[in-house]
């Protein structure tokens, strides 16, 4: 048996088998029994020939087109799905391992790496980034069939110990806590957002071990104590049996004890929450998490990793018409394509320097005004089936959302005489603006004369606003969603939908995270858009909230001065409200 210690941060004693979530590679790694291992191969083979068909398009419309001497590269790539070495590898770790597909992907492309890397020959190093995009595109395949950590925590037997790298609340959330017996991540603090999670969920939680993602395999017998911040690594029968005895408490709060539907503060203030959907699979879960509509469909996940330019009007429309009936009479927001150059077709690439360096979002769309003009059509004659609201993405300036707009407004008179419906389903059509970077955010009062709606990107706003990669490790640290200047700017914005009587919302992570909704109801918020699994930790916390306790707070963050100060002040709070509660106080 293995001790590791940490800091526990939510108290209570847990026993199970554990599951590794590596959040910096977004794959969960976690066992299977026997009778999976055969389904999990098809899985596999399914994603191989989706991908293989995926890549087969890309290169005969590159091949057809100006850069056809690039097919070649998507050639080589088709091959390297036949590769022992990755599929092939992939295959023999799900069935000696007995682990998930997409694990087994991340591990053989891992070992590709590492022999790649070490190569002289400079053109032999450089497939390595076409063996990484062969190997995104199969995982990214394998997750169409699986749609987020609850359900493959559902797959799991038995219970389980979350071992996580780290876990974000937003994450956190969208778990099956019936299943998951507790939680330990490698970074965190007693201030971490989770942690606050954990301890209003009663649901024992470790953090702080540093390595534990690393060092401990997936199915491994663990014993957790969140009180002394110990976790016990393939521990003997009798330390099980005396977990187990420890690990009686009462029964944790339920997500689900709220019934779906409108959900309000305790002191009557109307909260809606909505869903941020990629796949028309996920609006499954619509009903079932009960959300009000679709606050945000990313449209760019239609693509699938086809070139843009290949993906026709009639084809989105058919698409955008079926995602509308299937929410009607809920309203659904189509984001127009979030893509920067690099996501673009080879062709388009090679197009670039004729442009501007740097495109993305609304800025890309309009420097190719055809594929903009495209998808606009495809969206008007879609919202002839139901209610629809058009989002442009990355707006920096007011004459975006203009030239945007006089588009939209050409594609309107032009449809309007085609068919019946079109020019009066058009006018109910509500144009918004993603407020994601400064200075839309410090605009947005001249932005909403030209608007109907503000909807706030809270990922790429802390990015830009504190110049911090996420994904760079190095800083990664600094991206804080609880900055001061963050907050300022979230409250700017809804001032400025307020002063210009348009709805506001807000997605990202900081919408699915539990620990941060009462203070963004403080800050005036009430329109919540959130991966679907998030939806009823959020709607229970709304539930409990009291409105006016949360002005009180927001009032108080916005006077401190570091994130740090803001983030115990707010755990403070939230310990105080969750002790009140407590059916023992």
């Amino acid at each position: 048996m293995e001790r590791l210690t940490g800091i526990g941060v939510s108290a209570g004693a847990a026993v199970g088998r554990a599951v590794i979530l590596t959040q910096r590679t977004e794959v969960m790694r976690f066992p299977i029994p026997p009778d999976r291992v055969d389904r999990e191969v098809q899985a596999l083979q399914v994603a191989r020939a989706e991908s293989r068909r995926q890549l087969q398009g890309i290169s005969t419309r590159v091949a057809h087109g100006k850069g056809s001497e690039l097919a070649a590269l998507f050639d080589a790539q088709i091959l390297m799905l036949d590769d022992l070495m990755l599929v092939g590898r992939a295959e023999e770790i799900i069935r000696i391992e007995r682990v998930n597909a997409d694990w087994a992907v991340h591990r053989a492309y891992e070992s590709l790496y590492q022999m790649f890397s070490v190569m002289d020959d400079p053109y032999l190093r450089e497939r390595e980034h076409d063996v990484a995009d062969v190997a995104g595109r199969l995982r990214m395949n394998l997750r169409h069939g699986a749609r987020g950590p609850r359900e493959l925590l559902s797959q799991i037997d038995g219970p389980s110990i979350l071992i996580a790298d780290e876990l974000t609340a937003s994450v956190a959330a969208q778990l099956d806590w019936s299943r998951v017996q507790g939680f330990a991540t490698d970074a965190g603090s007693r201030t971490y957002h989770t942690a606050i999670l954990a301890r209003s969920l009663n649901v024992p939680a470790i953090v702080g071990l540093h390595d534990a993602s690393v060092r401990i395999s997936a199915g491994t017998p663990v014993v957790l104590d969140g009180t002394t911040g110990e976790l016990a690594v393939g521990p003997p029968p009798d330390v099980i049996e005396e977990a187990q005895r420890r690990a009686a408490r009462p029964k944790r709060r339920s997500a689900t004890t709220v019934e779906a539907g409108p959900v309000s503060t305790r002191d009557g203030v109307r909260v809606r929450l909505e869903a941020n959907v990629e796949l028309l699979e996920d609006l499954d879960y619509l009903d079932e998490y009960g959300a009000e509509g679709v606050g945000l469909y990313r449209s760019e996940f239609m693509l699938s990793g086809r070139a843009l330019e290949g993906v026709t009007e009639d084809e989105q429309y058919s698409m955008y018409r079926n995602l509308i009936e299937q929410v009607a009479p809920r309203p659904v927001t189509i984001r127009t394509f979030d893509l920067d150059e690099r996501q673009m077709s080879r062709e388009l690439q090679q197009r670039r320097r004729r442009t501007r360096p740097g495109l993305r979002g609304l800025r890309l769309g309009l420097a190719n005004p055809g594929l903009l003009r495209t998808q606009l059509r495809a969206l008007v004659r879609a919202s002839a089936h139901g209610p629809l609201r058009i989002m442009f993405p990355f707006v920096t300036a007011v004459e975006e959302v203009r030239q945007a707009r006089a588009i939209l407004t050409e594609v309107e008179h032009e449809l309007g005489p085609v068919a019946s419906g079109f020019s009066r389903a058009a006018a109910r059509i509500k144009v918004g603006a993603m407020i994601e970077i400064p200075s839309a955010a410090l605009a947005a009062d001249l932005l909403a004369p030209d608007v109907d709606f503000f909807t706030i990107g809270t990922n790429d706003l802390i990015q830009y606003c504190l110049a911090v990669d996420r994904t760079d490790d190095r800083v990664s640290d600094l991206y804080e969603p609880l900055h001061p200047a963050m907050l300022r700017l979230i409250r700017l914005v809804r001032k400025a939908a307020t002063r210009h009587r348009i709805p506001v919302s807000l997605c990202g992570e900081m919408a699915s995270d539990p620990a941060l909704v009462g203070l963004l109801v403080g800050l005036g918020l009430t329109d919540f858009s959130m991966t679907p699994g998030a939806i009823p930790i959020v709607r229970q916390v709304v539930h409990d909230l009291s409105a006016h306790e949360a002005r009180r707070l927001a009032g108080r963050a916005l006077r401190l001065a570091t994130a740090a100060e803001i983030e115990q002040y707010l755990f403070d709070a939230l310990a105080a409200s969750a002790i009140q509660r407590s059916p023992s106080s």
